[in-house]
């Protein structure tokens, strides 16, 4: 049986459908009975229909520059554990 974790491993091949037949129907079968995967899998799916045919949007350059720090500063962090 899927655990949720193993789900949202899977889940770009899931939506890209790029999985073999076996590991798409255990998925399936536990968004059947997993509503928060399967709100996950759903929004998830609608949002990549929603922006596959817009022209690419640049990031502005503070947006960018705060996004680094950020992520330089999540890095150092983890490196320091």
């Amino acid at each position: 049986m899927l655990t949720c974790k193993d789900f949202l491993h899977e889940l770009s091949d899931y939506l890209d459908q790029s999985l073999d037949a076996d590991i798409r129907t255990k998925l399936e079968s536990h968004i059947s009975e997993c509503p928060n995967c399967w709100v996950i899998a759903d929004t998830t799916r609608k949002t990549i229909q929603i922006y596959k045919g817009m022209d690419p949007y640049p990031v502005p350059a503070d947006v960018q520059s705060r996004l680094m720090q950020a992520l330089e500063r999540k890095i150092a962090a983890k490196q320091k554990e």
